[in-house]
């Protein structure tokens, strides 16, 4: 991995353009630390600030349409006087199924304005793992985009709610002048919507900052997704540590944003920075690495939000004359590799990489407010990297019972203290709540929320990303890191993406290296034992993968995470078709395909890995 260490002199490098921007830090901090749960200080009140401020400068660009902010303001009045006439209420849910659009953002602000929270539904889910993420909330009304419901009735008749006439319809087209027809057993909410007045709700008990806004949902990748619950502050905390500390968002910026709304990195962060600056959010459905520069193009946008992977996928994208032709200089998000941070910023011309750490769930976040390469950046909450056990999330007690830190520069397991002032709004679920809660690590009584990930702190309070647990595997008994050994194979100019893993071989300790990868498409043939001896050249034999997998493309969530545990399933099976399977057999110095009859000799154990 790109190790970087910080230093007071980078810190002293980055000062002018925090000069630069301190009235905006200031403010923001005031927005980022705000501490009562009863201040009626909320989404809604946010999007009404704007609309006195900025009323005439867009919100909301989405193909041709572009949305003021008094426009969306008196949308989501509408949506409001709604959702109040049939009958909701401050602390009820409801389930929102829609693909990115401004739809979506219309229904959160209208239903937060009445304290009635959004349950972010993934739209990747279908059968019974949506039915799941539904019935976690038990919402009082489902609003579906009509792009969604030939799957939303497949779960349909499932789904526990609480209303007489519980599911809503949405066309998919720009609803607020053509309602469309809603099939049977569906109200047109449009329709019913457009009855209501732009004039802000009045209601008898108004939300606040600590009520919940949203809830988001964990992407399901190791079992059944668990819904975490995101209060108002949430988006005050976006609102002021990146749209105002990190970013110094403004009215004339342009928020350019691909990821699924449904995920925190998209709704609370890029919508909260947007907010900030009374800027304007740019939507597109999906993410096209082909059609990106276009679209940043054609919306001017000064900024976007994106997760490591879609940054690899640009990348990956044949260099071109116009790769500088735009006015993009900012970028937020989380999961840049350190081995393609610089070359990304290089070749496009990216000034501020606002990297973050954060989860839906936790307690704390970090955030790269000195724009310094390779690092999640700082945090003013309270944590501790400790030691842990390998390739868990477990960390280690000593003889009284309490976890030990690691020395500065080693990885470490983070835990973020739970206080009054950094809560741990966990999940709708107690008992995976509790399983993610320490007790007595350091002293009796106190509570630290366990992240699961592994990071270091390289100098001056700021860390780096390593492993997130479960991804370090024990081979020849080394630790391997899954993001290490990734790291490394990107530089080889070989793939265009490439997952790491521990897989086990009978008759044998721990887990062998295995990775899974998609060729570089730049008319080279590819060559494994050309990957082979680089490997060799930069990883310790133990790091080098036993076997490599060749496929033509690695299937992910909505939010570019791969489906790790789909993946090890397979191991190093051939009976994938269309994708080769190699390994490295003892005694030689290459890789090998792999046949039926070598796999057969390799899970009999008469292989002596």
């Amino acid at each position: 991995m790109t190790q970087q260490n910080v230093s007071a002199r980078d810190i002293v490098r980055s000062l002018p353009g925090i000069f630069r921007r301190f009235p905006s830090i200031a403010k923001g901090y005031y927005y980022y630390s705000v501490k009562n749960d009863n201040k009626e200080l909320t989404l809604g009140t946010l999007v009404e600030r704007n609309a006195e401020k900025h009323g005439h400068r867009p919100a909301i660009l989405f193909e041709d349409r572009s949305i003021t902010w008094q426009e969306f303001n008196g949308w989501a009045n509408r949506i409001a006087g709604f959702l109040k006439a049939e009958g909701l209420t401050r602390g009820d849910a409801i389930a929102v199924f829609l693909e990115n659009r401004p739809e979506l953002l219309a229904v959160v602000a209208g239903a937060a304005k009445i304290g009635v929270a959004c349950a972010m539904l993934n739209t990747s889910q279908k059968g019974r793992v949506l039915e799941h993420s539904i019935n976690l909330i038990s919402p009082r009304m489902i609003v579906v985009g009509e792009e969604l419901v030939d799957t939303f009735d497949g779960v349909k008749a499932d789904i526990q709610t609480s209303h007489p006439n519980p599911f809503l319809f949405l066309a998919d087209t720009n609803t607020t002048n053509i309602f469309g027809e809603a099939p049977d057993g569906y109200l047109n909410m449009a329709a019913k919507v457009s009855a209501h007045r732009n004039e802000a709700p009045k209601p008898a008990d108004p939300p606040t900052l600590g009520d919940t806004a949203i809830y988001l949902f964990t992407s399901g990748t190791t079992g059944l997704p668990k819904a975490a619950p995101g209060s108002h502050r949430k988006f005050m905390k976006a609102y002021g540590g990146f749209g105002k500390m990190s970013l110094d968002m403004k009215p004339d910026d342009v928020l350019y944003c691909t990821l699924p709304l449904y995920h925190g990195t998209a709704l609370l962060v890029c919508w909260g920075s947007v907010l900030a600056g009374g800027s304007a959010i740019a939507l597109r459905r999906k993410f096209s690495a082909s059609a990106f520069w276009d679209d940043v193009r054609y919306f001017n946008a000064t900024t976007f939000g994106y997760v490591g992977e879609l940054c690899r996928y640009l990348l990956n994208q044949p260099p071109s004359d116009q790769d500088r032709n735009h006015n993009l200089t900012k970028m937020i998000g989380n999961g840049l590799r350190p081995s393609i941070w610089k070359e990304f910023k290089e070749r496009f011309g990216i000034e501020t990489v606002a990297e973050l750490y954060a989860s839906s769930e936790g307690n704390i976040g970090f955030s790269n407010f000195f724009n310094l390469d390779n690092t999640v950046g700082f945090s003013t909450a309270p944590y501790k990297l400790v030691k842990f056990h390998d390739g868990t999330r477990d960390p280690i007690r000593d003889e009284k019972g309490f976890m030990q830190e690691v020395e500065k520069g080693e990885p470490g397991l983070l835990i973020g203290e739970i206080t009054k002032k950094w809560s741990f709004e966990g999940y709708t679920q107690k008992d995976a709540t509790e399983k993610s809660i320490l007790r007595d690590a350091f002293k009796k009584g106190d509570q630290w929320f366990n992240t699961g990930d592994v990071l270091k702190d390289i100098g001056c309070g700021h860390l780096q990303f390593v492993d997130r647990m479960g991804d370090t595997f024990r081979w020849k008994g080394e630790n391997v890191s899954t993001t290490e050994v990734e790291n490394i194979i990107d530089g080889s100019d070989m793939v265009e993406e490439a997952i790491v893993y521990g897989v086990e071989i009978p008759g044998t300790n721990g887990k062998a290296g295995m990775v899974t990868l998609v060729r570089r498409s730049n008319g080279s043939e590819f060559d494994v034992n050309k990957l082979f001896r680089y490997l060799n050249d930069n990883l310790p034999p133990y790091a080098v993968p036993v076997f490599v997998r060749v496929t033509g493309s690695i299937e992910k969530t909505g939010t570019f995470k791969y489906r790790k545990v789909d993946i090890q399933k397979a191991g190093y099976s051939i009976d994938q078709p269309g994708e080769e399977v190699y390994a490295w057999l003892p005694g030689t110095d290459g890789y090998t395909r792999l046949t039926s009859e070598l796999v057969d000799r390799i899970d009999a154990g008469d292989v002596r890995f």
